[in-house]
């Protein structure tokens, strides 16, 4: 019930409100300046003088505000571009908080530019508006007050000739009740003659004649004065009055369009921002860090297995020739990097005689990787062989498109010869079929890559076998026992001579010459020993290299090609030459037939451990 009542009651005075407002709006129609405020000419005058100061004041604020909203707008654009990923960073973009992050700075960048929209539609719609409208009122409320002023002079003009009119009648009005005195007194008076007193009569009949006549221009000027007071007030100032009241409407009404109009604007990108918003919270909802733990793993997996415990090495029982003076340390001195080969900052590579036989079997990427990868370890090898024919074979369908365009356009210069000159497209073709078969040869080839990597147990790259010493015109060639043969060479067998040196410059181990990081006294000859430009070589003698360590083999290995040995997992091997970043290690085993076994394996597929 109470409810009830109070809804009632609030009904009733949203009724009498509602009265109140239109008997004031019909009042107000009703009213104007120049019935109800025709005292109030300077009042007014003052109030339209500050009503348009106070929209100058508005254009001001807006001006400001423009300014604000420019400096924000630049910010914000500043502030996305300086958090923009780098290009070093570009590798983390796969990522889904990066990949949220990113499109964060991409909605931040379109709020940017509708704050700009904002700041551009102010300026040119409303504070254009507001400044035209100022001008444009003080140049009305400047003539209004002219008008006004006018009017007002003439009524004043008007007053001061009926006040000098009245002063006239009044002092032509006393003269002649003096004179008329004078006469009264000089009639009665028995002394004077009779011409005195006709001379008296004289002046008295002048003195009335100029009392009517100033009294005849004061009321013609009375009556001149009240019509001019009465159309003054009534006609003229009433008009300028309302002239000045429409300026001071016109005023009100634009000041209510441009506040609105600001507000428009305002609103007329919110669904933008609002979608700029929404954007920015579905960034926010793409992250995912299952999905990101899961590509961490995928990055940075290796594929290797945890090493296995350290077995105990009872001394006691080996034998004393094998056991090295020197101690050495159970854990690496040198850990393995992140692609399974041993940190190489302090040490050099294997350098060939005359220092061209040095290069790498496989070239080397922009990042300084090899060219199949063999560098890193299995998953990350293949992770990369498969991005890299993803390329590869949309560079294949690009250019193929291109391919199929000239192909096109050669038809139809052939058709219609005014078109243009089959002749010119022949060049391009021609350059496409070029790219188009280059392309296809790195596909096979990364193809080739991506099965043998495959193929975890074989190696994807082999060491080369033969490191070759020039002896006095012979041959001698390591095998994998560590025993030398010599092989003479005549003059028919040069071709394969220089076939051997070129697939030795192409192999990761090639080049002749001593190992920087074999010990003294390893026999093997050096750049020094061989002069430049001399037709023979001196024989050098072949020396069993000092063990500079153990390796454990985390996996098996197939030996495809010489110079390779084979190994089982968890097979113990002494290493006699480390890795020099081209991914083999020079390893040596135990052989109760011949003595030793020596080769290489790949250095992802051991774990070191080298002598203190």
């Amino acid at each position: 019930m109470l409810a009830l009542l109070a809804g009632g009651s609030s009904r009733t005075s949203s009724s009498n409100k509602l009265a109140e407002s239109e008997n004031a709006a019909q009042n107000s129609n009703n009213m104007s300046w120049g019935n109800e405020l025709w005292d109030q000419n300077e009042n007014l005058a003052i109030h339209t003088n500050r009503g348009i100061d106070a929209l100058d004041k508005y254009a001001n604020f807006l001006r400001d505000r423009v300014a604000i909203e420019t400096e924000y707008a630049g910010k914000l654009r500043r502030l996305v571009k300086n958090y923009q990923p780098k290009k070093k960073e570009e590798e983390d973009n796969e990522f889904t908080s990066m990949q949220a992050f990113r499109n964060l700075l991409k909605e931040v960048g379109d709020l940017a530019g509708q704050r700009e929209v904002v700041s551009e539609s102010l300026q040119l719609q409303i504070i254009a508006g507001v400044t035209l409208l100022s001008k444009t009122l003080r140049e009305e409320r400047k003539k209004c007050l002219s008008d006004g002023a006018s009017l007002q002079q003439n009524l004043t003009t008007q007053l001061s000739s009926l006040d000098r009119a009245k002063r006239n009648y009044e002092k032509a009005y006393r003269d002649s009740e003096k004179a008329v005195d004078s006469y009264k007194r000089a009639d009665m008076d028995l002394n004077l003659s009779r011409a005195e007193v006709e001379r008296y009569k004289n002046v008295m009949t002048s003195k009335i004649q100029q009392s009517d006549d100033a009294k005849n221009e004061y009321a013609n000027q009375l009556q001149k004065t009240n019509n001019l007071q009465q159309q003054h007030y009534s006609m003229l100032l009433p008009a300028v009055l309302n002239r000045l009241q429409e300026l001071d409407e016109k005023r009100t009404r634009g000041f209510r369009e441009f506040i609105v109009g600001a507000a428009d604007v305002e609103s007329s990108v919110a669904p933008i921002i609002a979608r700029c918003m929404e954007g920015i919270v579905k960034a926010g909802e793409s992250i995912n860090e299952k999905e990101d733990t899961f590509k961490v793993i995928e990055r940075y997996q290796s594929g290797f297995t945890p090493p296995r415990d350290i077995p105990f090495e009872d001394l006691s029982k080996c034998d004393p020739d094998s056991v090295q003076d020197s101690h050495y340390s159970n854990s690496t001195s040198n850990h393995l990097t992140m692609r399974g080969t041993m940190s190489a900052n302090k040490l050099k590579k294997r350098v060939g005689i005359f220092n061209i036989f040095g290069s790498n079997k496989n070239s080397l990427t922009a990042d300084g990787q090899k060219e199949d990868f063999s560098d890193l370890p299995p998953n990350q090898r293949r992770k990369k062989l498969q991005a890299k024919i993803a390329e590869l074979q949309q560079k294949i369908a690009q250019e193929t498109n291109a391919r199929d365009g000239l192909m096109k356009m050669k038809i139809v210069y052939e058709a219609n010869s005014s078109l243009g000159n089959p002749m010119t497209v022949e060049g391009q073709l021609n350059e496409s079929e070029h790219k188009l078969e280059k392309l296809k040869v790195d596909l096979k080839k990364y193809q080739g890559f991506l099965e043998k990597a495959s193929q975890v147990p074989v190696a994807t790259s082999s060491p080369q076998a033969n490191r070759n010493q020039l002896q006095n015109g012979h041959r001698t060639s390591r095998h994998s026992n560590g025993s030398a043969d010599d092989h003479h060479d005549d003059g028919d067998d040069q071709p394969d001579d220089a076939g051997s040196l070129s697939s030795s410059s192409a192999s990761p181990e090639s080049g002749l010459g001593t190992s920087h990081t074999s010990l003294p006294g390893s026999g093997q000859g050096s750049a020094n020993e061989n002069a430049i430009g001399e037709d023979t070589y001196y024989e050098t003698e072949v020396e069993t290299l000092n063990p500079l360590g153990t390796c454990k083999a985390l996996y098996p290995f197939e030996a495809s090609s010489e110079g390779s040995i084979p190994m089982n997992e968890g097979e113990e091997l002494q290493v006699i030459e480390i890795d020099q970043g081209d991914g083999w290690t020079r390893v040596r085993r135990a052989n109760n037939s011949n003595g030793w076994d020596e080769g290489f394996v790949p250095t992802s597929y051991i774990e070191c451990t080298l002598y203190a």
